[in-house]
């Protein structure tokens, strides 16, 4: 599917669903990439305002996970957590939406004095009442910092006949979990090794495969 160009500082695309006009459960009504992009930035924005781990707990899904490196239930790590001093900066550099417009997923970049690194970070929007609230988020510091992108790269999944559910299986000790969105058309897999090393996978239905469009991959931590 050909990539939408979505410009940093305008939120205002919306973007329309290709397939069948005659079917029109194959079509969402108000499909909109930027709304996740919205939600990104307002995230960043809100923890520099009220603080880095108080943004995480207000804009959190109920079932929302994170990796400290084990996967943990994110509202009760972050009942133990205190703001830092310096929360972390970050941008999206990208977003990939499911046909319906109700599961987003968003890459980008983050900094922290001279610390920098990635983010990935999966979005869930209420059909009903239309709230964005975060569902995965994972990243790691990286040696070469990724550069910002004059775009902000958008990109939808194709409407129209939906994908088998994908079957996965991890390794003997391997802590896996698969993510998908209501209407089959963007999945989000995450492995936690052993050793702590994870693995953050993110596919979307191009209308003839679930073609990865995020694979992140971390390091084990090292061991003091």
């Amino acid at each position: 599917m050909r990539p939408l160009l979505l410009p940093i500082l305008a939120l205002s695309l919306l973007a329309g669903c290709g397939g069948n006009r005659d079917d029109i459960r194959n079509r969402p009504l108000a499909a909109n990439p930027s709304a996740f992009v919205a939600a990104e930035i307002g995230f960043a924005r809100l923890a520099q305002e009220k603080g880095q781990w108080t943004a995480f707990r207000e804009t959190s899904h109920p079932d929302a996970v994170m990796f400290v490196p084990q996967r943990v239930k994110a509202r009760d790590w972050l009942k133990t957590q205190a703001d830092p001093a310096e929360a972390v900066k970050w941008q999206p550099h990208a977003v990939y939406v499911s046909c319906d417009g109700n599961s987003g997923a968003t890459t980008g970049a983050w900094q922290k004095g001279p610390a920098h690194g990635f983010f990935s970070t999966v979005w869930l929007r209420d059909p009903r009442s239309g709230k964005i609230s975060w569902i995965l988020d994972h990243g790691d510091a990286v040696t070469t910092a990724r550069e910002a992108p004059e775009f902000i790269e958008s990109k939808q999944a194709a409407c129209g006949s939906r994908p088998a559910v994908p079957i996965e299986a991890g390794a003997e000790g391997d802590d896996m979990a698969v993510g998908l969105s209501p209407d089959q058309t963007l999945s989000w897999t995450s492995t936690v090794h052993s050793d702590k090393s994870r693995r953050i996978t993110i596919r979307l239905w191009d209308g003839k495969t679930m073609a990865t469009v995020i694979d992140d991959q971390v390091a084990a931590p090292k061991q003091p």
